[in-house]
């Protein structure tokens, strides 16, 4: 998303790719194959960048330390400004186990010498509708806690503002979130209001999603960050809304009944 809207602002860039296959064909985007754990491709594949947009890698056991070598490699190929995608909470004793290893990377970021943004996005509204089961019941320890999800597509614009104009956004992080706090239950509600198909909440303790998650075949660490998800809900952690969805883009963020009637981008 963020690509596009760039080269649809008439914007160069370079795209860092795992493949290049699947780099999108955009005018002004050159493509240069890296990974984030392969240090000596990343420094050449950063090589005069003063300015990087940096997403979090996929979830894996080995993911902190695949974004401290990325880190590295930036502030070694003279990146001057980093911008990350963080995690709403961010810190080291969250209760969402994915969000230590988000603080984890923002240490190392602010220890690297580069100026950095952070931008910490809440759950994302786009996943929401996968919660559920094939029999329509999303299943966690989450109780009656909220969350304030916001849209990919929010997130991608902010992104694109401090971008932009990334030299007054330096060391500044930001809480990315939609208009509105939401239990799972109410997200249930809204869910089948504007898909027509019926969905429900059903609270679980945390043997009780531990046990319905095993037939994943999921690596405990893996196991751990699904279920601690929920947790983070309940204990209050991705509760409260932020104006800063506003502040960079000055469009209201997208609520969740909205994001279900608009086009996939």
């Amino acid at each position: 998303m963020v690509a596009r809207q760039f080269a649809q602002a008439g914007s160069a860039q370079r795209l860092l790719v795992r493949d290049a296959a699947r780099a999108p064909d955009l005018e002004n985007a050159a493509s240069v194959v890296c990974t984030y754990s392969d240090t000596e491709a990343a420094c050449r594949a950063l090589e005069g960048a003063k300015v990087l947009f940096m997403v979090s890698a996929a979830e894996t056991e080995d993911r902190v330390e695949q974004h401290y070598a990325f880190v590295d490699a930036a502030a070694a190929a003279g990146v001057e400004h980093l911008v990350y995608t963080s995690f709403y909470g961010a810190a080291p004793d969250a209760t969402f186990t994915l969000a230590r290893d988000h603080y984890a990377t923002e240490e190392r970021i602010r220890a690297s010498g580069m100026d950095y943004t952070f931008l910490r996005d809440n759950f994302y509204l786009d996943f929401l509708p996968r919660l559920a089961g094939e029999d329509g019941v999303i299943r966690g320890p989450a109780g009656d806690g909220a969350f304030s999800g916001v849209a990919r597509e929010d997130i991608a614009r902010c992104a694109l503002a401090v971008l932009r104009d990334p030299a007054i956004q330096k060391g500044k992080t930001y809480n990315l979130t939609g208009p509105e706090e939401l239990t799972l239950s109410r997200a249930a509600e809204v869910l089948t209001e504007r898909t027509g198909r019926t969905v429900r909440y059903q609270q679980e303790t945390v043997d009780e999603a531990y046990a319905s998650r095993a037939s994943y075949g999921a690596p405990q660490w893996q196991l751990d960050a699904w279920v601690s998800t929920y947790l983070a809900m309940a204990s209050g952690e991705m509760a409260g809304v932020s104006l800063d969805v506003h502040g960079l883009t000055g469009q209201d963020p997208i609520s969740l009944a909205e994001f279900l009637t608009r086009p996939v981008l």
